[in-house]
């Protein structure tokens, strides 16, 4: 991973494509009525880079395991959590 910086923004190189980290599509859209969209968006980012997109998904992970990913934080759990019970599903046990 290389940085760069260009005028004023801070730009970040993975495997050859290089992503704005201030202008990035995320910023201004968010999910529309999915439990993605209750989340902050580091938390959002997080899981969406470990190919969580559905509350299906989120249920075959354990608690211990989404709280160790990058951008996930203890505020971010009870949305989570309230997403699931919505659902009847819960967290993996461990």
């Amino acid at each position: 991973m290389n940085f760069y910086r260009y005028y004023s923004h801070f730009f970040v190189v993975y495997n050859c494509q290089t992503v704005c980290k201030v202008n990035t599509p995320d910023k201004k859209q968010k999910p529309a009525d999915d439990f993605l969209s209750l989340l902050p968006s580091p938390a959002r980012r997080a899981l969406l880079f470990h190919g969580i997109d559905t509350v299906e998904k989120l249920a075959s992970y354990t608690e211990k395991e989404i709280l160790s990913f990058h951008g996930i934080g203890p505020a971010s759990m009870p949305i989570l959590r309230q997403a699931l019970n919505k659902e009847e599903l819960k967290f993996k046990e461990q």
